[in-house]
Parts: structure tokens; C-alpha cells; sequence
């Protein structure tokens, strides 16, 4: 049926384009359709290319995250056949399934293109990064999903070669899942997707930062002097000496035990001061001069020299030790609790034991002792141990009570309280290491950065929950996986709109505009008609007025109005 544009005119119906009169001109400005299309060869046999078609369901998952099957529907409800000048009958799932088919061939030289275009839009730099992983858990078969094999990502020629992440059990639960590592740009202003890979669901946070760092070398110019944050999952000797030799510096949170002796060592001679970073509740706090507590962290540097494991290259670089206020009392008032919990478990199952319960078995009492113990980190200061009586004792011992026989074992606790007030003098503290140069980096400032790592956490929460990454009804791995990378691909769209806003935003808006975000954006579109009739030419479509709020969005964004889109996209009415 013919699509048309015409300027006025009644009525027959009116389609809800919503927050697609906001998203559409975005992806346009990124230029993500055309992207898609330099990367994936034209077929003469389709009749709709995959950059417009793939660009049509980055823009579903943007709006109303849906089933492949159900996006004809959608494509109807909400005029995206207008803005696309796709017929909503063309998309069924297998041509969605042929254009993830296409894309997981190409799908990291794609997002690479993409960040390059967002960069440009944005202003931002490839001058710090953070990194983190998550979890998607997928529901459903995939049996033809197998492990991936160890070759090294830098002897693969293409994103084709690199079979898709292997969707299995992960290490401590029977759900189906596949890693996600994500890598962005943060700064006061939050954070900015620029890279993801997907790993097998049993892949550890080392693999992952190792896999990361080689893809990012291939499809991204990387200045010599990047700063790579990530977390205490992703450090290792060999993380930190593989960019130490290509000029990257790298800043990462230690495990506390392998260097707590090392502290001890040079614990007097340490220099504390306090942390120029503070929360953004502690800042409201000392602004209104609340009551409630003023938290802080005091940093203390000591230069330190990593050595490879495997190299045994030295690289030198700093540790900074972090003391927090806040985690100090946590971690006393959790110690306490701990240690009155496992005292209280441990009387109750010596009473047991000395009741004769029936139940009180050698192997059923240390199983009891696994269960209270659990990975509470207080269990190291009790010991325990089953002492069988003697004749003497049993023959002391009164009737045994009714279910219960005489008992055989004495069951014995101690507490040891020195090693207990001992550890009280390591609450609060962490420890990072950086090889990042003092002159340029300061353990303030270093520190300030590592502090931003949990906007990744958002990103996260973002891509499962506005996003929704689920429902993911792909029995193929390889879809699956394109179909994440499209989702990142979302992600990133949708943190450069709330990027762009903020940096267009005048200084002397208010604190709540400065820090508007993606979803009261999109929200503000929620409502946005546009008029159907029928003619004897098919259907011609009438764009209606933006509210002044709309229309205020779109000119602060340097975005064109969905009139103009839909000159740029539909024939004019040949009735006129």
C-alpha cells in the first residue's frame, strides 16, 4: 500500500509515533542505519537493506523491548513503517533473524563505527576507561551452543571467525548464561558505553578484561597514555603487564589478603590524608549541615613494583591504601553481629549434641558447623571439635530423654577474641594499585576515578531493565549474541542522548535540569500523534504540532522534527 506525506488534512485515524519522534532523528544523526550498511554487503535479492532493517529493531528495543515475532505488530501501532518507509508485513522474525544473522559477521567493526560517530557527537575522548562485567541469564535450549576454543583473539581475522559465547551453566548456579564485559567512558557527568564483548557463561573477570583489551586494540585507535579502570575480579600481574607494554596505564582494586602482610610492614611509616571525593549524599549533607554522620575516606600512598608471573617483567607503579569511615563501622557492627550468631549456633548445637539427639551424627554436626560458618568471615576466629566421653562421663550422664539416646561426643567451642580485636585495625581499608605516573595522576585523583567504577553498575541495570534485555527468544547462539550486540548498541544510543542533553544544558539551569536523564527524555515523547487518512493513492500521513517541550528537546539536541522527517522519508500526495 502506497505511503504518502501531506501537509493538512482530516483524519481517519491517528498513529502514536511516541518516543520514536525522538529516537529516529538520534539514530539518524548517528548515522547508525548507514554504519550498518558499509559494514554488511548489499544482496540484490533483499529488498530492504539490513542497516535500515536492524536500525528499525535497535529502535523497538529502544521504545518497547518485544519477541522478534511481535515486531510487525509493533512496527504498525507505532508508525515505525512511516519513519522507516518499511511496510510493517516485511518484518517478520525470519527477515529480523537474516539481519542478526548478517551483523554477528561484522558485529564489533559495527560498534566500533558507531563509538567513533558517538565520539564525534559527543566530544569525548578514548583517554579513560572503565570496565566491568555482568550476567545475562537466558531461559530455554541451546544445544548446539558450545565453549569457545582458547585461541588467541589477535590470530582471528575477522568477528566472524570468533564463534559466539557459549550460553552454559555459570560457577555457582545451573542457570544458562552468557558474560557480558563492557567497557566506557565516565566522568562527573555518568557513563558511556563504548565497547562490549560477550564471553561463555563460566568465563572469569580476568579472561574477560584480557578478551577486552585485544578488541579493543583492533577495532579502536587507542591513544598510548589510556587509563584503564576496572575492578578487583579483572587484576592479575599479566593484565597489568600487557598494558604496561603498549604504553596503557592501569588502575585496579586489590585483593585486601595478598598484600595485608605488606601493610603491617610499612604501616608506620604511612603518610594519611584525607580524600578530596566525597558521595553525592555526604556532599547534601555538608551542604545543609545535616546531622547524620560526615563520612570520609584518607588515602595512603607506598610505590611498589609488580612482577609478571609468567614474564617476570617489573612494572612499577603505586599501591593506595583506602580507609573509609563508613565500611569501618560496617565492618565492626557485621563482625559483632557475625560473631553473636555463630556463638549462638555453636551453643545450640553442643545442646543438641548433649541431649543425645538421634539425629547428632559425626557428619551431621559438621555439616551444621559448614552451614552456620557459611563464608562469614568471623568463622576464623572459632575452633571446634567432637570429644568422645569416656566411661566415666556416660556413666555420669542421666536416662536419656524421650527420642533421644545417650550421648557419645562432647561437642567443644572456643572464641578467640585476641585475633578478633586484632583485625579491628584493618577495618575499612582496601587497597589499589596504579601504574598510572604521579605527575599526572595524583592518588587523589586516581582514587576519584576508581570511585566512578559503579556508574557501570547503572549501565548494567539499564540494558536488563529499560531496555530489557529479556524476552530474548533466540534458539541460536549466534543470534543471541547479535542480538546483545544490537542491545549495546541501544545502550550506547541511549546514554548519548542523556549525554547530549546535559552538555547543551546552560549553566545557569537548575541542578535538576543539568541532570536530566535518558528515560524523562523519552518520556516527554510518551505522546506524539500523527494523522492517517485513506486515499485513493494509499495512505497519507499529516504530522501534527510538537508541545513546547518537545519541540524544545529536539532544538536544544539539534534534532529535525518529525514533519521533516517525514518529508525526508515519504512521496508527497499526488492529489495535493
Amino acid at each position: 500500500m502506497t505511503l504518502a506525506w501531506c501537509g493538512a488534512a482530516r483524519a481517519d485515524e491517528v498513529v502514536n509515533l511516541g518516543r520514536l519522534a525522538l529516537i529516529q532523528p538520534l539514530l539518524e544523526r548517528l548515522q547508525i542505519s548507514q554504519i550498518i550498511d558499509r559494514h554488511l554487503p548489499p544482496d540484490p535479492q533483499l529488498e530492504f537493506s539490513h542497516g535500515r532493517v536492524l536500525s528499525l529493531l535497535l529502535a523497538a528495543r529502544l521504545c518497547q523491548p518485544l519477541a522478534l515475532m511481535n515486531v510487525p505488530d509493533w512496527a504498525e501501532r507505532s508508525g515505525a513503517e512511516f519513519l522507516w518507509d518499511i511496510p510493517a508485513d516485511k518484518l517478520n522474525d525470519d527477515r529480523l533473524g537474516r539481519a542478526l544473522d548478517a551483523f554477528f559477521q561484522q558485529r564489533h567493526s559495527i560498534l566500533a563505527s558507531v563509538t567513533a560517530e558517538v565520539l564525534q557527537f559527543t566530544g569525548l575522548k578514548l583517554e579513560r576507561l572503565h570496565f566491568d562485567t555482568t550476567h545475562l541469564v537466558m531461559y530455554g535450549a541451546y544445544a548446539s551452543s558450545r565453549p569457545r576454543p582458547a585461541t588467541a583473539l589477535s590470530e582471528l581475522r575477522g568477528d566472524g571467525q570468533l564463534p559466539p559465547a557459549h550460553i552454559g551453566h555459570g560457577y555457582l548456579t545451573d542457570a544458562h548464561m552468557i558474560q557480558v564485559g563492557l567497557t566506557a567512558i565516565v566522568d562527573e557527568q555518568g557513563a558511556l558505553p563504548v565497547f562490549h564483548q560477550c564471553l561463555d557463561g563460566s568465563r572469569h573477570g580476568r579472561r574477560a578484561i584480557q578478551e577486552q583489551v585485544e578488541l579493543l586494540s583492533q577495532h579502536l585507535p587507542l591513544p598510548p597514555e589510556l587509563l584503564m579502570v576496572s575492578d578487583r575480579g579483572t587484576f592479575s600481574a599479566a593484565h597489568v603487564a600487557r598494558l604496561h607494554r603498549h604504553g596503557h596505564f592501569v588502575v585496579c582494586s586489590m585483593n585486601w589478603g595478598d598484600y595485608r602482610a605488606m601493610y603491617d610492614e610499612h604501616a608506620a611509616q604511612l603518610h594519611w590524608q584525607k580524600a578530596s571525593f566525597l558521595s553525592l549524599e555526604q556532599q547534601r549533607r555538608r551542604q545543609h549541615h545535616s546531622s547524620l554522620p560526615h563520612e570520609h575516606y584518607r588515602i595512603a600512598v607506598l610505590k611498589h613494583t609488580l612482577t609478571g608471573t609468567t614474564t617476570k617483567e617489573a612494572v612499577p607503579g603505586r599501591l593506595i591504601f583506602v580507609h573509609s569511615s563508613a565500611d569501618e563501622k560496617g565492618s565492626r557492627q557485621r563482625r559483632t553481629e557475625n560473631i553473636a550468631k555463630i556463638k549462638a549456633g555453636l551453643e545450640e548445637i553442643a545442646a543438641r549434641v548433649q541431649r543425645g539427639n538421634a539425629r547428632c551424627t559425626p557428619a551431621a554436626v559438621q555439616r551444621a558447623v559448614a552451614r552456620l560458618f557459611g563464608k562469614r568471615a568471623a568463622a576464623r576466629y572459632f575452633r571446634w571439635e567432637l570429644l568422645p566421653l569416656t566411661p566415666a562421663e556416660k556413666a555420669a550422664l542421666p536416662p536419656a530423654a524421650p527420642h533421644c539416646r545417650q550421648p557419645s561426643y562432647r561437642f567443644a567451642f572456643s572464641f578467640d577474641q585476641a585475633a578478633a580485636t586484632a583485625d579491628e585495625k584493618y577495618d575499612g581499608i582496601f587497597v589499589l594499585f596504579t601504574t598510572a605516573p604521579m605527575h599526572r595522576y595524583s592518588a587523589d585523583t586516581v582514587f576519584t576515578y576508581f570511585k566512578q567504577q559503579p556508574f557501570l553498575e547503572l549501565l548494567h541495570h539499564q540494558s536488563k531493565t529499560p531496555l530489557a534485555v529479556r524476552p530474548v527468544f533466540l534458539k541460536s547462539p549466534y543470534r543471541v549474541e547479535a542480538l546483545v550486540g544490537l542491545m549495546q548498541i541501544a545502550l550506547q544510543v541511549y546514554q548519548t542522548l542523556e549525554r547530549r542533553y546535559r552538555q547543551t544544558v546552560t549553566a545557569d539551569a537548575s541542578p535538576l535540569e543539568r541532570r536530566t536523564t535518558a528515560e524523562t527524555l523519552l518520556r516527554a515523547f510518551n505522546i506524539y500523534g500523527v494523522f492517517v487518512t485513506h486515499a485513493c493513492v494509499g495512505r497519507v500521513v499529516f504530522a501534527t504540532r510538537l508541545t513546547s517541550r518537545q519541540r524544545a528537546i529536539l532544538d536544544q539536541l539539534s534534532l529535525p522534527t518529525p514533519a521533516r522527517m517525514l518529508r525526508g522519508k515519504l512521496q508527497p500526495d499526488p492529489s495535493g
